[in-house]
């Protein structure tokens, strides 16, 4: 509810004790023990007795029957009365009961007449917690009937009938108060669960299915609906609770914001708008008058949906009887369409916010996919390439792979990872990548070397990133050439080491190299390179560490996994290699980026033609 309701909840607690206390007439209050937990002054002042007699003593040890009250079955019809207030959760009426009360100035019991009410009080769940007995002394209106039937004078009868309709009067007004209470205590309880629903939704239309469902009738309403407002359309939207009939959803289903139709009005003025019955009505264009006859209800309140000075729709309650809605019921409506306009402008804002990074994560991967070329066509080796984009919208962007042919035919391999997820990585990749490749072209520099040169062109360009690279050279001389094998010189930016294995599945250690930072650290720093030896039909395997990492696991753990179903599935073609690995590490649904370039050698010991990369 709004902040007005939640003062009027905070007074209502606060000043319980003093309205208890204030109360003309007796009260008694008992758990369901029947242990008495308190009394207010009038109840005090009228049986003659102080609190501290009173509470934390059972009922019947503090008023203890008398033998002429029980019944014939030695019964007390009073503990009877508040047994079945208590268990069967309804109030029970005792309309006359005798018992002594002690005269304090003469400590002689004087004789006195009750009329008794008990009433449960339940919470949340229907359960009794408490019974309050209320206590009418009728002990003057006893005798004075005893008179009037013994003397029936002049027009005493009619002064019996008065005292008796007395009676009945406060009777029954106990029994409305009672009702009341039990109806406020329902609909609070009826309107927070909505509002707890309302805080849990995660979509538009959870929100809208809970409003005009329970949400509605927890105010009050026999019908109703909600109207959304589509600026962009110019349109609102309006969803009617089901007991206004499939008919009415479907012709008022859109409406223009322009109508003159109250849902539409209040969304586009703020302004609520409220009528007692269809005459009240009549001063509106036709059609509206024929909307208010179609739904059926005779009377309506309608009012603004806003939140932070935003207008996102409006709000109908409507009820089956014509009579004009009282200030508290506007207002109860008024505090319960703040708490759904909060509701679904967070829901609202977040769609946004997710259609926006949907966007950014389309954008990313196309640019990303857009760099990522297809693998190079080298005489001595096979290359296969594979990019998968993290699920999460929030992680797409930094990977890149890339594999480029040298003049003398030697294979540039070339894996990195930008820090960062988004359209901004994945250009600063880009950048990266073109670097790389012009520097390795330009010269006859190591693999250490280029990652050098490619971290003093970062800061000199003001690139202001930080980003893992590794690069491999696959090299070959003559006599390699004859044998079959070739030699992987490789160095590292910061980046993991690559797995290579042999035609077996065995795995080759690579050294780990020295000076390993990660680019944009420090332009300064030197790089070293080791070289390893690759026997015919070898596998060399770079990748990124989403396809390693897991939450809740650490990124050995992973690594340890990949060595070991790469060396179960070294057997397998190259291509169906890195399905599998991608399949069976990331379920093709990987948390982060994945960038895979695999390298297996030729068995064959004479070399085709080198063939540059398309």
């Amino acid at each position: 509810m709004g902040s007005g309701a939640s003062d009027r909840d905070r007074v209502t607690a606060e000043d319980f004790a003093a309205i208890f206390t204030a109360l003309p007439t007796a009260y008694l209050v008992m758990d369901t023990d029947l242990v008495i937990v308190e009394a207010n002054p009038a109840y005090l002042t009228l049986l003659g007795r102080t609190r501290e007699e009173l509470i934390g003593r059972y009922v019947f040890d503090a008023f203890p029957p008398a033998p002429d009250t029980l019944d014939a079955d030695g019964v007390n019809p009073l503990q009877t009365s508040f047994e079945r207030a208590r268990d069967n959760g309804v109030p029970d009426h005792m309309p006359l009961f005798r018992y002594h009360v002690v005269d304090r100035s003469t400590g002689r019991p004087v004789p006195r007449a009750w009329s008794l009410i008990s009433a449960p009080v339940l919470d949340a769940a229907g359960q009794t917690r408490l019974v309050l007995q209320r206590v009418e002394d009728v002990s003057e209106y006893l005798a004075e009937r005893e008179r009037i039937s013994e003397g029936r004078e002049d027009g005493s009868w009619a002064r019996l009938d008065g005292l008796e309709a007395d009676l009945f009067a406060r009777t029954q007004e106990l029994q409305a108060a009672l009702a009341a209470r039990e109806a406020a205590t329902s609909r609070l309880t009826a309107m927070a669960q909505v509002v707890l629903r309302l805080a849990s939704a995660e979509t538009v239309e959870e929100v809208t299915g809970s409003l005009t469902g329970a949400g509605l009738a927890a105010i009050g309403a026999d019908s109703g609906a909600i109207a959304l407002r589509d600026d962009e359309h110019d349109v609102v939207h309006l969803m009617l609770m089901p007991s206004l009939g499939a008919g009415a959803q479907l012709r008022f289903a859109s409406i223009d914001l322009d109508s003159r139709l109250p849902a539409a009005e209040v969304a586009r003025t703020g302004e609520p708008v409220s009528h007692a019955d269809l005459a009240d009505a009549s001063a509106w264009p036709l059609d509206v008058r024929q909307a208010l006859e179609v739904t059926g209800p005779r009377s309506w309140t309608t009012v603004p949906l806003s939140s932070a000075g935003r207008l996102l729709g409006s709000l109908a309650a409507g009820r089956a009887v014509e009579r004009t809605a009282s200030p508290e019921e506007v207002e109860l409506v008024r505090a319960f369409a703040s708490q759904c306009a909060q509701a679904l402008d967070r829901l609202q804002r977040l769609a946004v916010e997710r259609r926006s990074a949907e966007r950014s994560r389309q954008l990313a991967e196309e640019l990303q996919r857009s760099m990522l070329s297809e693998p190079v066509l080298p005489d001595h080796c096979q290359v296969a390439v594979r990019y998968l984009p993290a699920t999460d919208a929030g992680q797409v962007g930094g990977d890149w792979y890339d594999a480029f042919l040298q003049a003398d035919g030697a294979v540039d391999l070339v894996i990195g990872d930008v820090v960062g997820h988004d359209i901004t990585a994945a250009a600063t990749m880009g950048q990266l990548r073109s670097l790389l490749r012009g520097i390795a072209l330009t010269g006859e520099a190591g693999p250490a070397q280029v990652l050098d040169s490619l971290d003093a062109a970062v800061a000199q360009l003001g690139l202001h990133t930080y980003a893992t690279v590794g690069l491999g050279r696959l090299e070959q001389t003559a006599e390699e050439v004859t044998r079959g094998v070739a030699r992987l010189c490789w160095a590292s930016a910061g980046h993991p080491r690559p797995m290579v294995l042999d035609a077996t599945g065995a795995l080759i250690d690579v050294p780990e190299t020295s000076g390993r930072l990660m680019l944009g650290v420090d332009r300064a720093s030197s790089r070293s390179q080791v070289v390893v030896e690759l026997p015919p039909g070898a596998t060399v395997l770079l990748y990124t560490d989403g396809l390693v990492e897991r939450p809740g696991s650490d990124i050995d753990t992973g690594v340890c996994r990949l060595h070991r179903l790469a060396g179960e599935l070294a057997h397998l073609p190259l291509d169906e290699l890195c399905d599998q690995l991608l399949g069976q590490l990331v379920d093709d649904r990987p948390a982060d980026d994945v960038a895979l370039v695999a390298v297996r050698l030729h068995r064959g010991t004479v070399p085709r033609q080198h063939r540059r990369e398309p």
